[in-house]
């Protein structure tokens, strides 16, 4: 049975990067301050991945008025690529938006 392609799910969390407290707005995926993630979807808020690997943010691009952050996870190499917050750091994303994206 294959899930809900996008599923909110309202969490709060501790960034297993950089330790900073976030409160979930029901779509928050990562650390606004570092914009690290975690591998722990399948599907967009589906929790049905069982890897739990840190997500590394390896590049950003710019799109339709915002920005998308591209990420690889280091424990087993799954790409994944989000939508960025309004409340994202953007000296983190500036850091990260002339990075090649593999």
């Amino acid at each position: 049975m294959q899930s809900k392609r996008f599923q909110k799910r309202t969490e709060d969390f501790i960034c297993g990067h950089c330790g900073a407290r976030t409160k979930g707005q029901g779509y928050t995926d990562h650390c606004p301050k570092c914009l690290w993630s975690r591998h722990v979807d399948i599907n967009p808020g589906d929790r049905q991945s069982d890897c739990g690997g840190l997500m590394e943010p390896v590049g950003a691009e710019a799109k339709d008025g915002g920005y998308v952050i591209h990420y690889r996870c280091l424990k087993c190499g799954f790409k994944h690529r989000v939508k960025a917050a309004s409340d994202d750091n953007l000296d983190e994303m500036l850091k990260i938006i002339n990075q090649p994206i593999e």
